[in-house]
């Protein structure tokens, strides 16, 4: 847990007006970095009540702390898991990318609980993806802490397979569009990650992919400058 005052826990806890205020003053924003730390410590100490109304607000940064305790609510004997999905699929697609970003933080937080669970919301998130979705599935699961057994790097290799191929299937117009430049953009380090968690398995398939697409021809070309992958080519 960050240490960023004594008393974290208990401004936290306060009312619902105060953490309000206590969030946007020590957010960072505007500003080039956010704050991370403040943020991993809402995922956790946000009473559920506040992380709701949080998710509601308009200032970028509080809904951000709102919705990466989706994370933690996830596992809330109270709470509906299946509710937590639909909210961070929703989320998922927001037009801010650091509520986005959240979304995967918070989804990375439910694969260090219960992995199993990670892998089935990423599934679930590639069966019928959008770009932002999917994009989701493979920054979440792309996460070198969570992917460290064979069995684990083989769900995150698919994974970046079926987005691979999904992002493929768009018709050339639609592949320019933001949604889904952000989704190359993740493919452009997210297969590295696959690969490098187990090269034995990995390497091969992504030696393979064919480059003729020029999409795929920038994401194996990206990856490949990623020290991870370019010390095992």
């Amino acid at each position: 847990m960050p240490k960023l005052d004594p008393d974290l826990t208990q401004r936290l806890a306060g009312d619902y007006d105060s953490v309000v205020s206590y969030l946007s003053a020590n957010s960072g924003l505007p500003g080039p970095r956010s704050n991370l730390e403040l943020l991993y410590a809402a995922a956790e100490l946000l009473p559920t009540i506040h992380a709701a109304r949080l998710r509601a607000e308009l200032e970028e940064y509080l809904r951000c702390c709102g919705v990466i305790s989706l994370g933690r609510e996830f596992f809330d004997p109270s709470a509906n898991a299946e509710e937590v999905i639909v909210q961070l699929t929703a989320f998922a697609a927001d037009d801010s990318w650091r509520v986005r970003e959240s979304v995967a933080m918070a989804a990375q937080r439910i694969g260090d609980h219960d992995f199993e669970a990670l892998a089935g919301l990423v599934r679930r998130w590639l069966v019928q993806p959008r770009p932002y979705v999917a994009r989701a599935a493979v920054a979440a699961i792309c996460e070198p802490r969570l992917i460290r057994r064979p069995h684990a790097a083989a769900i995150a290799m698919d994974a970046c397979a079926t987005a691979t191929t999904y992002l493929l299937s768009l018709p050339a117009e639609q592949r320019k569009s933001a949604e889904a430049r952000t989704l190359r953009q993740a493919l452009g380090y997210c297969w590295s990650v696959a690969v490098a968690a187990d090269p034995a398995s990995g390497l091969p398939i992504f030696t393979a992919l064919d480059g003729t697409d020029v999409d795929l021809a920038w994401i194996i070309k990206t990856n490949r400058s990623k020290a991870r992958l370019a010390k095992l080519l």
